[in-house]
């Protein structure tokens, strides 16, 4: 492949996925570390992509991709994720299930169970989960965000602080390197510390994309959650962090 094909096929590969590392470059165009190195820096010249040690990421970090778009990435990832998650909570629970593709791909794992109780924040995962006649669904009010169907808001956090739940379900936009949860906008990010600060157990669901990805509001760090879900061991750093914070560490 010629070095213009192969940038143009990065780029569509940044685009789709949000972040790619290095490793997964040079495997899938089978060619040497430097070479892939070589390209990433020509790219982040351009400002086509944003360099990122260890990979690139989009050259963005104000704006997230759009909803459809992240919706069909990584499925079948986000599915075993769901799944593993799934397995951890029992007939009966209360829970928190937060705005985002891989926390919908959870509730529709919870399918199968009985006598869940579940406060939400988003309209796609209560349109998902009213089908089940012995659930206790409750949906959050606020302000709807068109896009994605996520409800944000003063009201919603009022109506979130009203609640102690056994286990809190969150996706995130980026994880750095440092370990800091990073978001696109303050309000979710606000939505997502009410559900911490209400949930016994802190769920963190998310696929390898996110590691090395920027956004520009932080959460927090790695020491807010319980557990963290991924489909990939994260970077030796990010891996060191999470180790430090005591976070269970569940590779699915």
């Amino acid at each position: 492949m010629k070095q213009t094909q192969r940038h143009e096929a990065i780029i569509e590969l940044v685009r789709q996925q949000g972040y790619v590392s290095t490793e997964e470059l040079v495997e899938h165009f089978d060619v040497s570390p430097q070479t892939i190195r070589r390209d990433l820096n020509d790219l982040a010249d351009q400002n086509k992509i944003h360099r990122h040690h260890g990979g690139a990421a989009l050259p963005s970090s104000s704006v997230n991709t759009a909803y459809h778009d992240r919706k069909g990435m990584r499925s079948l990832e986000k599915a075993r994720i769901a799944a593993r998650v799934a397995s951890m909570i029992p007939d009966g629970a209360t829970l928190f299930i937060d705005i985002g593709t891989t926390p919908e791909a959870v509730a529709h794992a919870l399918l199968n169970h009985r006598n869940l109780r579940v406060v939400t924040n988003n309209l796609n995962v209560a349109t998902l989960l009213m089908a089940k006649e012995d659930f206790r669904l409750i949906l959050a009010g606020g302000e709807v965000r068109t896009r994605d169907g996520g409800i944000m808001g003063e009201a919603t956090l009022d109506f979130i602080s009203q609640f102690r739940l056994d286990f809190g379900i969150l996706g995130i936009s980026g994880i750095d390197a440092d370990g800091s949860l990073l978001e696109f906008d303050y309000h979710e990010v606000r939505t997502k510390r009410a559900i911490i600060e209400n949930s016994r157990c802190v769920m963190l669901v998310t696929d390898h994309s996110k590691f090395g990805r920027n956004a520009m509001v932080n959460l927090g760090n790695m020491n807010l959650v319980d557990y963290l879900f991924t489909d990939r061991l994260p970077p030796a750093e990010t891996l060191k962090v999470i180790e430090q914070c005591d976070v269970q560490l569940e590779i699915c």
